[in-house]
């Protein structure tokens, strides 16, 4: 339901009033250094942030990679990889969390991390997130470049990429608003597409299909549950299990976008805390769930996945649901269900764009990148818009090379990234924890108390950690050593460590201690605001099943 006009005015008057009310306090009050938190506008509504949940998780890591993930290890293997990364994840958002209910700040992440840790983590933060969520840019049209190819045509790959990219740019230069607009748009395709694919594959091995084939535990007797890699026996076994945890890793990235938005969204320590919460069922449900269902539908030794790990062409013919379509003997849906691959293939590359202006420009506020990027009009980060475009003109590689060949590379180079960002973000959780019993504020004081800390935090950098150094294996048996299995998984490692102590030997900074740490600014004018957004309550049972839902 929409405010009405009369609330926006006076939304908008104590807004004013709370910025200048908040300038007056910083000039009398010298206790703590006051820091520019940002000037974009906070009109993303709760659909919005719910939607923007959706849209950062569910890309083609799900309809598409995960067929990469059964076709290597197996059902089970994929299941419990699956499971546990998602655990991960949820252990990462709920620390991430935490902090941005408390201090809903543009971008967040390096800002956390400059504040609580050491202003050179975030200075490296920042840099290392732009980059990890800008290649999430040319991933994502890289694989819409190869999903188009289902359909056969004789039009050049320039040009799809262009159609592709020329709108993601457009929208990006819009107020904040019409990209929540589109988000939610994309959100309800995806949310709706992928609930009836998993009915769709549910009633497909029970025999529903038009061939009326009840599949059941077929597959997972043979082939098996669990396939071998590089070696035999249980060793191989639990290599192919490791290995694909890289894999579910670059599938779940980009779900920690509604925490990114937090500086842009409407009553955030209510909206905040909300997406939060639904992140176990978005994980346990869309992601769990549809790789249990796809291992039982699917065999991991299917042609058509085999093929697609033979020639690192994540293509939508080898989606693990459009195969189990196929074999199902059902007409058209396929094209259909490749068309939706398509959209949500566009739609998380217009997240990426969006979550990596936002961390750009969060980075410069905090005087950590060039001051030209803190250029904004009409609350959109112009200069950062721009930044991220010319990176994102990485994906016309896919005109002298194979769309698969870049999607490999650059998928590689993300997934490690994520690794690193996501410890990051525990290790900046730890010092924001102790911080609060240092100076004697109770968590049970905060908009958003996650659970089960710090036991999460710990559990997610000792994860990160692990499957960040050791996901390369594979690279150094004997006779498999080579540029291209070396360098992705372990470019991002030098890169991060790099920028991390050039910064900390040239700015010379130190480790803030528990006592240094700068807990409060930016917070007054989001305690004063809060309360001045019109609440909605649901009038009736369709409604609220909604206001679940967004």
């Amino acid at each position: 339901m929409e405010p009405e006009p009369k609330d926006i005015e006076n939304a908008k008057a104590v807004d004013a009033a709370v910025k200048t009310q908040t300038e007056d306090d910083d000039l009398k009050n010298p206790e703590h250094e006051q820091r520019n938190v940002g000037t974009l506008n906070r009109k993303l509504k709760a659909r919005h942030v719910q939607f923007l949940a959706l849209s950062g998780a569910i890309g083609t890591g799900l309809f598409v990679g995960s067929g990469q993930a059964l076709s290597l290890a197996g059902p089970l293997s994929a299941f419990l990889a699956y499971l546990i990364t998602g655990f991960n994840l949820y252990a990462v958002i709920n620390s991430l969390g935490e902090m941005a209910a408390y201090l809903p700040l543009p971008g967040a992440v390096p800002v956390f991390a400059a504040r609580f840790v050491d202003p050179a983590l975030g200075f490296t933060l920042g840099w290392n997130y732009w980059y990890q969520l800008a290649i999430g840019v040319p991933i994502e049209i890289s694989a819409a470049a190869v999903v188009i190819g289902y359909w056969p045509n004789s039009v050049s790959n320039a040009v799809w990429i262009t159609v592709l990219f020329i709108p993601m740019v457009i929208v990006n230069c819009f107020p904040v608003r019409i990209y929540g607009e589109a988000e939610f748009v994309f959100g309800a395709i995806k949310l709706t597409t992928i609930v009836g694919l998993i009915l769709l594959m549910f009633i497909i091995t029970l025999g529903g299909a038009p061939n009326h084939d009840r599949i059941g535990f077929r597959y997972w007797d043979h082939p098996g549950p669990m396939l071998e890699y590089l070696e035999t026996g249980a060793l191989g076994r639990f290599l192919a299990f490791w290995k694909i945890f890289i894999s579910a890793t670059f599938s779940y990235g980009g779900s920690e976008m509604v925490v990114i938005a937090a500086g842009e969204t409407e009553n955030p320590r209510r909206n905040i805390p909300k997406a939060v919460r639904r992140v176990f069922w978005r994980i346990a449900i869309f992601y769990v769930l549809s790789i249990f269902l796809i291992g039982m539908c699917v065999s991991a030794k299917d042609p058509r996945l085999l093929n697609a790990i033979s020639n690192s062409a994540p293509g939508a013919a080898a989606s693990p649901f459009v195969i189990a379509i196929v074999n199902g003997g059902i007409p058209a849906l396929p094209s259909i269900i490749n068309a939706v691959i398509l959209s949500s293939a566009w739609s998380a590359g217009n997240s990426f764009f969006y979550a990596s202006t936002r961390i750009l420009y969060a980075t410069a506020l905090d005087h950590r990148a060039p001051a030209f990027l803190k250029f904004e009009r009409f609350g959109v980060p112009y200069a950062c818009v721009a930044a991220t475009s010319l990176l994102s003109l990485l994906v016309y590689l896919n005109v002298s090379s194979r769309s698969a060949d870049v999607f490999f590379w650059i998928s590689n180079l993300s997934a490690v990234s994520t690794l690193i960002v996501w410890a990051s973000i525990c290790i900046t959780y730890l010092r924001f924890h102790y911080a609060l019993k240092h100076n004697g504020i109770a968590r049970s004081s905060l908009p958003y108390k996650s659970p089960l800390q710090p036991f999460l935090a710990y559990f997610a950098i000792c994860f990160c950690i692990t499957v960040a150094i050791f996901n390369g294996f594979d690279c150094f048996f004997p006779g498999r050593f080579s540029a291209k299995s070396f360098i992705p998984p372990y470019i991002d490692i030098p890169i991060f460590a790099s920028l991390f102590l050039g910064y900390k030997i040239v700015k010379r900074t130190r480790f803030v201690r528990l006592k240094d740490m700068d807990l409060w600014s930016g917070k007054a004018e989001i305690d004063r605001m809060e309360g001045t957004w019109p609440e909605t309550k649901p009038r009736n049972f369709i409604e609220r099943i909604w206001f679940w839902i967004a």
